[in-house]
């Protein structure tokens, strides 16, 4: 199928298919109303600064599901309390602890891994299991109520560093750079890991100050010592309003060359603000709005008729987070408590997702697939393309 073609059958499936998703897809076999008492959730979100497209990922995804579910969680109405994550540790403590005070059950969302690693000891002390749906630090580990329904940072790396390595004739170079926070320096240490010991990638990576909003010449200078090394093809880290402004001072710099990366470069509204200079990136995800199998067609046309756009890996894993919930919630008694529910978290089995069938594996992570994917023209706009499976990781 022609790619004009494909995207017309895919508006054509939102604007027709859709209306009947919300019974299609519900869970509830009554009459619509809530069979038990009402549950509270709470969930962090960046509502303001850089990563606020992120959140409103986080919150559309979860939002789709109560939806698509009569507004309920394991057959109960849904509270849906949300706060403001922000783009410090510091206050996305403030609104973790917030959400505590109000009585919520469980919480779920974080899109910044340093938020992820300071809440920590927050949640932990609470008993109050968290089922994150994006930031998930490779150093948080050991957790009793942490749980994550999207990966670890250092996986996307992992599963594009083989595919990178046999792409490359001997002698090319690879420069790498990354913004200097966790989630950029487990990126980094996955690629490197799964590239090898290899004279390729023996160029000392190049760290940039991590930021939200970034200026028009935020990465000049970094931008101007990773070419002073003539490289081939460039690997990178960053995501959100960063990513837009890294792109497009790299092409300005003139470097033409492949570009690889964790698919957070390109993913949500990135693409749409490079108006074409993403066009040829290549990147590794857990998830492609394209991706052919019965879940997805449910939740991308649902997201596509709601929205007007694509979903992205946020909305995907926020979605199965509230999927995640509607199993637990539903398996662990009448009047379940926080320590109950995460009991039932570790019995949920596996999750037919929009990704792919997955399941959580002992360090409370998707064992799921990885993808690679290509920015090409998807019809008058450019999209992340499905190119092929890279890896099974978790």
């Amino acid at each position: 199928m022609s790619q004009i073609d494909r995207r017309q059958a895919l508006k054509l499936l939102a604007a027709l298919g859709a209306t009947g998703l919300a019974a299609a897809c519900s869970t509830d076999t009554g009459d619509g109303q809530g069979s038990g008492e009402p549950v509270k959730i709470g969930l962090i979100a960046p509502q303001t600064g850089g990563y606020k497209p992120i959140g409103d990922e986080l919150v559309n995804g979860f939002q789709l599901f109560l939806d698509f579910n009569n507004k309920q969680l394991g057959g109960r109405p849904v509270e849906l309390v949300t706060a403001d994550e922000g783009e410090t540790a510091s206050s996305g403590k403030a609104a973790v602890e917030g959400l505590i005070k109000q009585g919520v059950l469980a919480l779920t969302g974080v899109a910044n891994s340093e938020v992820m690693l300071g809440i920590r000891e927050t949640v932990e002390q609470a008993r109050i299991p968290l089922i994150g749906s994006n930031a998930s630090p490779r150093a948080l580990q050991g957790v009793v109520y942490i749980w994550r329904t999207s990966y670890i940072n250092d996986e996307p790396g992992l599963a594009l560093g083989p595919y990178v390595q046999r792409q490359l004739p001997r002698g090319a170079k690879v420069g790498i750079i990354a913004a200097d926070y966790a989630a950029g320096r487990d990126a980094v240490q996955g690629f490197r890991e799964s590239f090898g010991n290899d004279p390729r990638i023996s160029a000392p990576v190049i760290w940039t100050d991590f930021t939200t909003n970034p200026g028009k010449r935020s990465y000049q200078a970094k931008i101007g010592q990773l070419l002073a090394g003539r490289p081939q093809a460039v690997y990178c880290f960053f995501a959100g309003a960063a990513a837009v402004e890294f792109i497009k001072q790299l092409r300005a710099a003139g470097y033409r060359g492949r570009i690889y990366a964790p698919g957070f470069l390109t993913e949500g509204a990135v693409l749409e603000e490079l108006d074409g200079q993403g066009e040829g990136i290549l990147t590794a995800l857990n998830y492609s709005s394209d991706l052919n199998n019965a879940a997805n067609t449910r939740f991308a046309a649902g997201y596509r008729k709601k929205h007007g756009s694509s979903p992205s890996t946020y909305a995907m894993a926020s979605y199965d987070a509230a999927q995640v919930l509607d199993k637990a919630i539903r398996n662990a008694g009448s009047r379940p408590t926080s320590q109950q529910l995460n009991l039932a978290l570790g019995k949920v089995g596996q999750v037919d997702s929009p990704r792919g069938p997955w399941q959580f594996n002992q360090s409370r992570t998707p064992q799921q697939k990885w993808y690679l994917r290509e920015v090409r023209r998807d019809g008058p706009v450019f999209g992340n393309v499905l190119i092929n499976e890279l890896a099974t990781l978790g």
